[in-house]
């Protein structure tokens, strides 16, 4: 770390990795609705080797509760059909033709309560690795003024920067979780 100006910019892109780590684990979050992306952790074996759904099928929203899962190939409706069946997603495939049909089945109120407390707790450890990142970037400055390659104005101001940022993207996480939480209680 040579300079203030890179210490903000290294930390804004870790920050926005973090929020975008975290809007990928809202989306293995199951809410009422159907979502294709919530096939993404199911993973077939292909003559040996296991692939994620969307390698072997083309996957997509035939209505809002019901995912549907076409084969590329003839003899790998069986094997999906099992992976899926097998996944701790709670889901119950069902054959027709060649066509797999993945409905959601309705969320209990219980439920929904436990995947809006999962929801909150994922947008809890998202704004711990935004405060790590803003610590870190704090202690870096601080080493530049002890070693005397920057003034402690400059500490003073880098450290307002670091707190907007920090700040921008802990309401970022905020918005995502009240969005996400609305999203699973909608009946």
């Amino acid at each position: 770390m040579n300079s203030i100006p890179e210490i903000k910019k290294n930390m804004e892109s870790k920050m926005d990795q973090s929020i975008a780590a975290f809007k990928n684990n809202l989306t293995k979050i199951r809410t009422g609705r159907a979502n294709p992306g919530l096939l993404d952790t199911v993973h077939v074996d292909y003559y040996g080797s296991m692939l994620p759904i969307s390698q072997v099928a083309n996957v997509a929203l035939l209505d809002a509760r019901t995912i549907s899962v076409q084969p590329w190939e003839k003899g790998m409706g069986a094997k999906i059909e099992k992976a899926i069946r097998d996944s701790d997603l709670g889901l119950n495939p069902a054959s027709m033709g060649d066509l797999i049909r993945v409905p959601m089945p309705p969320m209990s109120e219980e439920r929904r309560k436990e995947m809006t407390k999962l929801v909150r707790h994922e947008g809890e450890a998202a704004k711990i690795a935004v405060r790590n990142l803003r610590r870190d970037a704090n202690e870096h400055v601080k080493k530049l003024v002890k070693d005397k390659e920057a003034s402690e104005d400059d500490q003073k101001r880098s450290e307002a920067d670091i707190q907007k940022l920090t700040d921008k993207h802990i309401a970022e996480i905020d918005k995502m979780v009240a969005g996400k939480e609305q999203e699973i209680m909608a009946v």
